[in-house]
């Protein structure tokens, strides 16, 4: 990969430019969470309800820990945008081989710890005993992987940090196909259930990463480091620091009050957690153009504060809000005419799709505020405002928990308190971030010299 086919954000058209780099990374993420899905149809399908709910409800519980690794890789790729969009190519090389010393340590010590402390957890977590035995066995070897996944997000990152958004939707593909053939192989052919699934995923995110990494050394100029550019430099690990601590902490509180919801689910037993678990995978897939839209605008204010053009940040902020409220409208529509029919995409129990199909039109009512956490967020995020990331965190954790306890105990609400809970956290966050956003101290936060 040549420099000339990095993407420089710092001079065009606001839209094209986000829509472009959104783009490829859309197209990843889609895949990521098609994958997802074969998980679950699979499990749903060919090994019970009870499996799928065993999946479903370690998947926020996986997500806190991979959560504490990739604040890094979100910390480094923000240096990295900023000294880009500065043309400071040796900067950018040192802040490469500085994180890769943070995210190699981070990812070690969160998959040791969280294999070990797995089976407490989940007793911690109320998990019933008819699904205990298969949620251990997922956690820990989903968990065992966690360095995989940290490589593979970090290398991802600090690409897309220069523009390259192309590279990591490769690798995504390549991941994707070996993820479905291994659950096909594993779990069809070898009748490994619940186990298949896991060993499936993290030998695909396994081979993802590496093959990201050999062809990034490869190919993109960036990543020929020197022994100069692999020597620590204190300077550049603080202001990792500083940004992948409070990046980890956003990610492992709104993982943390995830955990914490799912502990409220599980007490309302399999159907209504195999519900949860359907409707999160629909939510997943109708969050990634958001999310997509989201890392192309954190790497678009990166570059442009590092060049000093505040003035694109703000148009490209308002671009994408238009294109949020757009797509929300449009998948709210969709979730009120086939929400059940979404949902037997993932599980064939009719009680199960009933309760789903009613939940994700509950939810769908939320989809503006959610898409502007994304945006809002991002876009903090990528001035390095890590002060607001801990406080973004701690607004979810205050959402998601403060509702779930005032509505899960009513009875006139029921279970459907668990979904009203869901989207009123992203209302609350959502306003929270564009508030950030409107007063303005992003602009005035300086990373790179």
């Amino acid at each position: 990969m040549k420099k000339q086919y990095l993407c420089d954000m710092t001079a065009g058209s606001e839209l094209a430019l986000l829509v472009k780099f959104s783009i490829p990374m859309l197209v990843g993420n889609i895949f990521q969470q098609f994958y997802n899905m074969v998980d679950s149809v699979i499990v749903g399908n060919y090994v019970g309800k009870n499996a799928l709910a065993a999946v479903g409800m370690t998947s926020s519980l996986n997500y806190l820990y991979f959560c504490l690794c990739n604040g890094f890789a979100t910390g480094a790729g923000v240096l990295m945008s900023q000294y880009f969009g500065m043309k400071n190519e040796k900067r950018v090389k040192d802040s490469i081989g500085s994180s890769i010393y943070l995210l190699l340590g981070m990812g070690v010590v969160v998959s040791v710890l969280s294999v070990l402390f797995s089976r407490g957890i989940l007793t911690l977590l109320n998990t019933p005993q008819e699904i205990f035995d298969d949620a251990l066995l997922y956690t820990r070897i989903v968990c065992g992987g966690v360095i995989s996944v940290v490589l593979y997000n970090g290398i991802a990152a600090m690409l897309r940090a220069l523009g390259d958004s192309r590279t990591p939707l490769i690798f995504l593909i390549v991941s994707s196909v070996l993820n479905v053939a291994g659950d096909l192989a594993l779990v069809l052919i070898f009748d490994l259930g619940v186990a298949g699934v896991a060993i499936a995923t993290v030998l695909a995110q396994l081979l993802s990463a590496l093959g990201c990494i050999v062809y990034a050394v490869l190919k993109n100029p960036y990543f020929r480091l020197t022994k100069e550019n692999l020597r620590p430099d204190g300077l550049l690990i603080r202001k990792c620091l500083r940004l992948g601590v409070p990046f980890g902490a956003q990610g492992a509180l709104i993982a943390f009050s995830c955990v914490a919801l799912q502990s409220i689910i599980n007490r309302f037993g399999p159907d209504v957690i195999a519900a949860f678990t359907s409707t999160c995978r629909i939510e997943q897939f109708v969050q990634q153009p958001y999310n997509s839209l989201g890392m192309a605008i954190a790497t678009f204010a990166g570059q442009n504060l590092g060049a000093g053009r505040v003035d694109r940040v703000v148009r490209g902020y308002h671009r994408s809000t238009a294109l949020v409220v757009a797509f929300s409208l449009i998948m709210m529509g969709m979730m009120y005419l086939w929400g059940n029919a979404f949902v037997g995409l993932f599980v064939d129990d009719a009680n199960v799709i009933a309760i789903g199909g009613r939940a994700v039109r509950i939810t769908s009512l939320f989809y503006m505020p959610l898409g502007m956490i994304y945006v809002a967020r991002s876009l903090l995020n990528g001035a390095g405002d890590s002060t607001f990331a801990f406080v973004s965190g701690l607004a979810e954790v205050i959402g998601r928990i403060g509702f779930a306890f005032l509505l899960c105990g009513s009875p006139a609400l029921g279970y459907w308190a668990v979904w009203y809970t869901t989207g009123l956290t992203w209302l609350i966050t959502g306003v929270t971030c564009m508030v950030r956003y409107a007063q303005g101290k992003w602009k005035r936060i300086a990373l790179v010299e």
